[in-house]
């Protein structure tokens, strides 16, 4: 630093003495501030620009709520529907719902980077209404995608589950969740409410997605197929992007009469997809078909598998193996023609109900179906007639079974499983606990299962028996070396010991007893309600 100029000053103080002595210090002095330089003249002609005025107008917030909440609930919504969509190729279990969450959230986490990305680098306007018609015509792909390649999914596993999922609700989630990010970069004009901004879209957004998720669970599967609510669900999304983008000016005439023409091309191919459903309900897909050699004879298929055969003609006349086998350890532990309370857990078409009317008149059927909808179509396709002998109970096994009273059944048939489904709740020990409360004392507990390879479910399941019961055996087919094979596999329980007159024994399927079915159990895992991982255990053919 320059040195500034040195002067001298006197200061004066009293001594010892009295005497003045003049004492001299140097002070220096600081140099002159320099002169601040003036500000550079604006070119003639050129304005200050306002950093507030470059930044795009911001929709009006009911707008921009609106949009974030139709975006987010279509996508829940979607993913709902994916549920039904699926299930009739792959099965209702825990693997295709995890798959189907994960895709969900896997296309919203991919959307919601690019929607950001994008929206800091393009006209947000344009890009708003870009992803409307974009993830409209996706979300209306989504039915002919899972129809087209479900077939070919069926018996190829977890994998083939996940593929379809991905290829058919990753592309439409990812742009829909583009849109809530696109929508907070238009509104945020100020930081110092960003977060008021930013937290009342995320909000909008979440009401979007519960409104879609409870709607579509409690309206639109129970009152419309699916293929027409996903028909609705991406006609409304192209319609607004394409009245935003009229409205903002960002597309002309022709792109918008270009998409509402691809819309309705992909909508029409949404609708024309065939479905395997004769008719959709909460819980399955339903399909009634005649068999071609036998003149009343029809087949009830839930979620594309067979699940039972019924004769209009003959009650009697059961025409698969595991229900001749519960039909056998009916009638080989009671006498023939004993009127018998029976508890039949799942009805699916009634066969073997309708078989206890007939053989055992004065008997008592009351069956817990969980699905009204299968019920009005055994009414209407296979000559269901409930009376006061065969009563119907609609709701859940799990909830309805607490209103049958104790003592009051001969013989619990559980008949609840399909191929792809598996009430777990209802393998439980806690299960157990409530057939043991509903049956009379010696009564039996028959019980259809349906596993294969190395019966890791069954091995559980009939350790689960036998921890409730102390007499068990089972009947299921045999390979050539005359050991379990697996299929349908029919567990005979009960608190005493049961009658041998129960065993079937033939080239294809045999009746196993004590001693194999408590080896089996030694095998396998007791299941209880906070453990029954019966999709895992199960093996699929």
């Amino acid at each position: 630093m320059a040195k500034g100029k040195r002067r001298r000053r006197p200061l004066e103080t009293q001594g010892d003495t009295g005497s003045e002595v003049a004492l001299e210090a140097e002070v220096e002095e600081k140099p002159k501030a320099a002169a601040r330089p003036k500000p550079k003249a604006e070119p003639r002609g050129r304005k200050r620009v306002d950093p507030e005025a470059e930044l795009p107008r911001a929709l009006p917030q009911p707008l921009a709520a609106a949009l974030v909440f139709l975006a987010a609930g279509a996508v829940l919504m979607l993913e709902i529907l994916a549920v039904r969509l699926l299930a009739p190729y792959v099965g209702l279990t825990l693997e295709t719902t995890t798959s189907i969450i994960g895709a969900a959230l896997a296309g919203i986490a991919i959307g919601a980077a690019i929607g950001g990305y994008l929206a800091d680098r393009m006209n947000t306007r344009l890009l708003i209404v870009g992803l409307f018609i974009g993830g409209g015509l996706l979300s209306l792909l989504t039915v002919p995608i899972v129809h087209g390649l479900g077939p070919g999914a069926r018996g190829s596993g977890d994998a083939a589950a996940l593929g379809i999922t991905v290829l058919a609700l990753v592309p439409a989630a990812a742009v829909l969740s583009a849109v809530s990010p696109a929508v907070a970069h238009l509104q945020l004009h100020d930081l110092r409410v960003s977060g008021t901004v930013v937290g009342r879209l995320s909000a909008w957004a979440t009401a979007g997605a519960l409104i879609g998720t409870f709607g579509t669970g409690f309206v639109l599967v129970p009152v419309m197929s699916i293929n027409t609510a996903v028909f609705l669900i991406g006609t409304v999304l192209v319609l607004t992007g394409v009245i935003l983008g009229a409205r903002a000016r960002v597309v002309t005439a022709a792109v918008a009469g270009g998409a509402v023409i691809v819309a309705v091309g992909f909508g029409a191919l949404s609708l024309a997809s065939e479905s395997p459903c004769v008719r959709e309900t909460k819980y399955h897909c339903l399909d009634v078909e005649k068999d071609p050699t036998k003149s009343f004879g029809y087949n009830l298929i839930l979620d594309g598998t067979y699940n039972s055969y019924v004769d209009l003609k003959d009650p009697t006349y059961l025409q698969y193996d595991y229900t001749r086998w519960i039909a056998k350890a009916i009638n080989g532990s009671y006498p023939g023609g004993q009127p018998l309370d029976v508890v039949f857990v799942g009805g699916g078409g009634f066969t073997l109900p309708n078989w206890l009317i007939a053989t055992r008149p004065g008997s008592h059927a009351e069956v817990l179906e969980v699905d009204g909808d299968v019920v009005d179509l055994d009414e209407e396709r296979l000559g269901l007639r409930t009376s006061a002998d065969l009563e119907v109970t609609v709701g859940d096994a799990r909830m309805t079974i607490l209103d049958v009273p104790d003592n009051s059944a001969d013989v619990v048939v559980g008949d609840a499983f399909s191929g792809f489904s598996v009430p777990w709740h209802l393998t439980t020990s806690q299960w157990m606990d409530e057939v043991k409360r509903v049956l009379k004392p010696g009564g039996i507990y028959a019980l259809n299962l349906i596993d294969t390879g190395p019966l890791d479910f069954i091995k559980a399941e009939t350790a689960t028996v036998l921890d409730a019961f102390p007499y068990a055996r089972f009947t299921t087919f045999v390979d050539e070396s005359g050991e379990p094979f697996g299929g349908n596999v029919v567990v005979v329980a009960s608190e005493q010991p049961i009658d041998n007159a129960i065993s079937v024994k033939s080239p294809i399927a045999r009746t196993f007893g004590q001693p194999v079915a408590e080896g089996l159990a030694a095998e396998g895992e007791l299941l209880h309600d906070d453990y029954a991982p019966v999709d895992q255990l199960r093996t699929e053919e």
